[in-house]
């Protein structure tokens, strides 16, 4: 007989109001009448609305909404290796089956004897109606069977969710003596061929939906008391209580907007990967949009300061295979603490705008460290990123890291021609200070002079960074990068449309040309980051790690004044023969090299740099990117 409805945002909560309502149909323009309502809008718990839902039906059409998510959570797994693995019978190339439920997966086959390597990482999903137990298969073959030779089964529903676990599994001899350093690691299961060996691997259950994950923003719990307590486990005055815990970083993921469309249908299916060198967390999947709203906390256990962390922005396929939608890379050392910060999507390579209509991602992080830990962590061995994707053989690559190096050799040559300078007596007044200064340092060098030599250049490049005059040459090798970036882009485009031209043999006879011109681009690439991290720590482009070498300097100068250089070598040489003795536990390192690890290259300075976010929508990936490199070529020019 007619409808009508009542806008419930424009009630009063607790208040009741008189409504008179005009009744009406869309079929018939008639007057159909009026009904008039006394209305009151209540507030209600969690318990009540939970029930209040069931009741009404909300929570069928809330599990509509997430009809393609079937599954509960996903459980991201690394195979990372099997540790002193011994096999009998003549068995060997092992490889590993996991079974979660009905979904399977099955690795490659590593012939790297006695410790198979892989890595590899895969994804398999939870669901609410099914076993937790994870099922895994080491097996190993020959030329005429292949044979399960150690098996476990891991209970999920013991694991913490949204962290990443580290499993270590041990079996010996398929006893059912099992063990494991993992929690939720099961026994084994005796097989007729029995193997032995460690097994390691990296697990997160992580991405549940909202309307069971206890990490919602409307959950998260805001008490001051929790701050003060993490601020207190990582003051100065408890530095010495675990110094392998740097910190805690907090991570809340809002929204995204501005994505591009990967379905038919003009839409996406996002969810948000976050990575701390091994540790992998990601939000539950949005679908059909491209402006989603995850609204999820997440929070990293730090253990190095100078690690880098990576949010990526997919879209999930039916099959649970993912397209690639915008990454961007936030260095720890550059976090805004406590701010919410729109960050610009880049593509895969972190050189260019992502496609979309200004593709950005709102996040605001909170970091809590311990600077002293911090700079003990500094000086030892960088954590390994198991899941690294190889550089393959690219011409336009080669040519970079050959101009990369060239670069290089110019500085150095720049430098000499100071020293030419001064011995070809082009300026008299320079050559003598020069040369007086010589005579003075051989007659009165000491030592402990030397690392202040190195605390001059550091003073050289400070100033100059202070008064700007190093920005300029960021922002050439920025451009140059941009238009290697589209060349070799269009060089994919060639070598696509060759590929489908070229033989099989003719692919054979190259892959070993190939193999070689890749290991030459590779060192010569090496070579170069090499010398621009020690360019880029003496100019101050990560002022932690600059401030840090200008400490060790001092600190060495104090120690070469003080205590003859005979005594240091004779101190270094028993420290090395006796490491082995004393701490057999301990990884060779040398301190210089790890903290030139930490240390970006000038590519990586490029993948870290933020992009300027443009508010104005410019339909197309990345307009506003093509004017400035536009405008920087006209200045140039």
């Amino acid at each position: 007989m007619g409808a009508s409805q009542v806008a419930l945002a424009a009630l009063e909560l607790g208040k009741q109001h008189e409504l008179c309502l005009q009744l009406r149909d869309t079929q018939n323009a008639e007057y159909l009448g009026e009904i008039y309502l006394d209305v009151t809008l209540t507030p209600q718990s969690r318990e009540e609305r939970e029930q209040s839902l069931q009741k009404t039906g909300k929570m069928s059409e809330m599990g509509r909404k997430y009809k393609c998510q079937v599954w509960s959570s996903v459980v991201t797994i690394v195979l990372i290796k099997i540790k002193h693995f011994s096999i009998a019978d003549g068995l060997c190339d092992p490889y590993v089956r996991f079974r979660l439920g009905g979904e399977k997966y099955k690795s490659k086959s590593s012939n790297r004897m006695p410790t198979p390597t892989w890595p590899e990482q895969f994804d398999l999903h939870l669901f609410d109606d099914q076993t937790q137990d994870l099922e895994i298969n080491v097996c190993a073959k020959d030329r005429s069977r292949e044979e399960i030779v150690a098996s476990t089964v891991i209970d999920l529903s013991k694991l913490e969710r949204e962290r990443t676990h580290k499993i270590k599994h041990k079996f010996n001899g398929g006893d059912g003596g099992g063990g494991g350093g993992g929690s939720g690691s099961g026994g084994e299961i005796p097989h007729k061929t029995a193997a032995s060996g460690v097994l390691y691997l990296l697990l997160t259950i992580s991405g549940t939906s909202t309307i069971e994950m206890i990490t919602d923003l409307s959950d998260y719990d805001r008490e001051i008391t929790e701050q003060e307590h993490i601020r207190e486990k990582y003051s100065v005055r408890r530095t010495f209580c675990d110094l392998r815990d740097v910190g805690v970083l907090t991570v809340r993921v809002y929204k995204a907007l501005g994505l591009t469309s990967a379905d038919l249908c003009g839409k996406s299916d996002p969810f948000c990967v976050l990575e701390l060198v091994n540790a992998r967390l990601q939000t539950h999947t949005e679908y059909k949009t491209l402006s989603p709203t995850w609204d999820k906390i997440f929070m990293f256990n730090i253990r190095d300061i100078n690690s880098v962390l990576e949010v990526t922005v997919f879209d999930e396929d039916p099959d649970y295979k993912v397209e690639f939608l915008g990454k961007v890379a936030i260095p720890l050392l550059s976090v805004n603490n406590g701010v919410q910060k729109w960050y610009p999507l880049k593509d895969k390579k972190l050189m260019t705008r992502a496609k979309g209509n200004n593709p950005k991602i709102l996040l605001e992080l909170r970091l809590v460290w311990n600077p002293i830990r911090a700079f003990i962590r500094t000086l030892n061995p960088k954590e390994e990123k198991y899941m690294h994707q190889e550089i393959k053989f690219k011409r336009q690559t080669l040519i970079r890291n050959v101009m990369r190096l060239k670069d290089l050799v110019l500085w150095a040559i720049d430098i000499g021609k100071y020293f030419e300078y001064w011995v070809e007596w082009e300026s008299p007044m320079h050559t003598i200070l020069v040369l007086i200064a010589f005579v003075l340092a051989c007659q009165f060098f000491e030592p402990y002079m030397a690392p202040i030599a190195l605390l001059l250049v550091f003073l050289r490049y400070y100033v100059a960074r202070t008064w700007g005059a190093l920005k300029v040459s960021d922002d050439d090798y920025e451009q140059q990068i941009d238009e290697d970036d589209q060349q070799e882009d269009r060089d994919d485009d060639q070598e696509d449309d060759k590929s489908k031209e070229e033989k099989k043999s003719l692919k054979e006879r190259l892959s070993a040309v190939q193999e070689v011109t890749q290991l030459v681009q590779n060192t010569i690439g090496e070579i170069a980051s090499f010398g621009e991290k020690i360019k880029n720590l003496l100019d101050f482009s990560v002022p932690f790690l600059s401030y840090l070498a200008v400490l060790l300097l001092v600190g060495v100068t104090i120690v070469l004044y003080y205590i003859p250089i005979r005594y240091l070598i004779m101190g270094w040489g028993i420290n090395k023969f006796t490491r082995k003795i004393l701490r057999p536990n301990t990884i060779p390192n040398n301190e210089l090299l790890d903290l030139l690890s930490r240390v970006p290259d000038n590519e990586e300075k490029i993948y870290y740099k933020e992009m300027r976010t443009n508010d104005s929508a410019d339909g197309g990936s990345g307009g506003g990117d093509k004017s400035n490199k536009e405008t920087k070529r006209k200045q140039k020019l």
